[in-house]
């Protein structure tokens, strides 16, 4: 045991050591669409009740700082900033997933190293490499732990999305080797998050907390506190506790990074992801007009074993309920022609012919699910559409669109991100920032993003 290393030393040696001249173009420009997507998904979700009230939160205990929480006129400390944004970014469930460790990266990513950049002053190429080392991280321990972890019910954004805001508020704060992985053992110490959550607004604010509580252990690492290192690896620690005892070795970066293989799923619809191929396969059914709205009696899905326990509302009646259901994203499919977030209304959702279109869904897991198949579509998904005289046509989809695999155009993404900040913000601020997202690494520095004056909106009244 003599030569046993931590997986968090190997985390933190990894980190520390990362410059943005090591980060290979391809990857800071997949890193980059990873921030852009995040910043329109976070303004437009800023408009949501429960970022409001993650907002009056910060505003009634939050210190000042130098940091900015969307909808704030007042510079606040990291932490709340992190906090703030990173519920505002999972609020809509819109932010990219990442297959590696079966995560909404981004979300809480970004707002971690967004906050810790702006308290430091630090330039946008510095906020870059602390988003990659951040997102790297990350998805490095969801492969150690392996997608067992995510299937035994934990929601693997709740247990991981610390240590992608740790090692990114760690990477922004300069920290050495040794407090990097004491930060590491900090922010795991209290790590957690069930699935229980989902459909309800604790989701959306353990993403928060999971950003805010990777800042404040950085913070502390850097003030000299420190933690048990093989808390990974300890016989009551978290592969042992959380996993069953399995644990892969950790491997970082070489020729391969997780932010290009297997990438990153930047959504294109606003519901989980676990809906989207179906969407996609019913879709294009409908556009081959080899099936009609009128002639269909019923849609069947057959799909894998964590679809059907992610998307655990067949009669949504709230909107968080709604994006964690595949009788809604079918319904809306087939009634409304598409899924978009105008669509996540109560006017919307209480629609008598909607709920009667919800009804004609029906959801499955056969054998055909095996091993192989999962590996090419995890949520994959075989739309059976049944008409009214009994024939049947059948779709299949493995990777929808905005998969890594089928990824969005830039076109796309940037029409994504206007749609989504235009909610929020006027039209040329909108544009203004996006113009500064897509040339971060020039950017002298970022204390201006995401500021009031610099988008030039109200600030929120919860």
């Amino acid at each position: 045991m003599d030569d046993f290393t931590p997986s968090l030393v190997t985390l933190a040696r990894w980190t520390s050591g990362l410059q943005l001249a090591d980060i290979p173009p391809a990857v800071q420009h997949a890193a980059k669409r990873c921030l852009i997507d995040t910043t329109g998904v976070a303004l437009a979700g800023s408009r949501t009740s429960v970022a409001m009230q993650a907002l009056a939160l910060s505003r009634l205990t939050a210190a000042d700082g130098q940091a900015r929480a969307l909808g704030d006129e007042r510079p606040v400390c990291a932490p709340a900033a992190a906090f703030v944004n990173a519920t505002a970014a999972h609020a809509l469930d819109f932010d990219d997933n990442a297959y590696p460790a079966f995560v909404h990266g981004s979300a809480v990513i970004m707002p971690a190293a967004l906050a810790v950049a702006q308290m430091q002053g630090l330039s946008g190429a510095r906020l870059l490499a602390a988003f990659v080392a951040g997102a790297e991280c990350e998805y490095a321990l969801g492969k150690a732990l392996t997608r067992q972890l995510y299937d035994r019910g934990w929601w693997t954004t709740g247990v991981l999305g610390v240590v992608g805001a740790c090692a990114a508020a760690s990477h922004a704060l300069d920290l050495t080797t040794g407090q990097t992985a004491a930060a590491f053992a900090l922010a795991l110490a209290g790590t957690g998050g069930m699935k229980a959550t989902f459909g309800s607004d604790a989701k959306t604010l353990m993403a928060g907390s999971s950003s805010e509580a990777g800042v404040i252990a950085a913070l502390l690492a850097r003030q000299g506190c420190t933690g048990p290192l093989d808390i990974v690896e300890h016989s009551r620690g978290l592969a042992a506790m959380f996993n069953g005892g399995r644990l892969e070795p950790v491997t970082m970066p070489g020729d391969s990074w997780s932010l290009l293989k297997p990438g990153v799923d930047i959504k294109r619809v606003p519901v989980c992801l676990s809906s989207h191929a179906a969407i996609d396969a019913l879709r294009e059914m409908l556009g081959r007009g080899v099936v009609a709205a009128p002639d269909i009696a019923e849609i069947i899905c057959d799909v894998p074993p964590i679809v059907i326990q992610n998307l655990a509302h067949d009669l949504p009646v709230t909107r968080q309920q709604a994006q964690f259901s595949m009788p809604f994203a079918m319904a809306c499919t087939v009634l409304l022609g598409d899924l978009s977030l105008a669509m996540l209304d109560d006017a919307v959702l209480g629609r008598a012919d909607l709920r009667t279109w919800m009804k004609r869904v029906r959801m499955f897991s056969s054998d055909r699910w095996q091993p192989r198949l999962l590996e090419s579509a995890p949520e994959g998904a075989w739309v059976k559409v049944v008409r009214h005289d009994g024939s049947a046509v059948e779709g299949f989809c493995a990777m929808p669109l905005g998969s890594a695999a089928q990824p969005l155009s830039s076109a796309q993404l940037n029409d994504k991100f206007m749609q989504c900040s235009t909610r929020a913000v006027p039209l040329p601020r909108a544009r203004r920032l996006l113009d500064d997202l897509l040339r971060l690494e020039q950017l002298p520095g970022v204390r201006h993003l995401l500021a009031p004056e610099a988008l030039n909106v109200e600030t929120i009244e919860p």
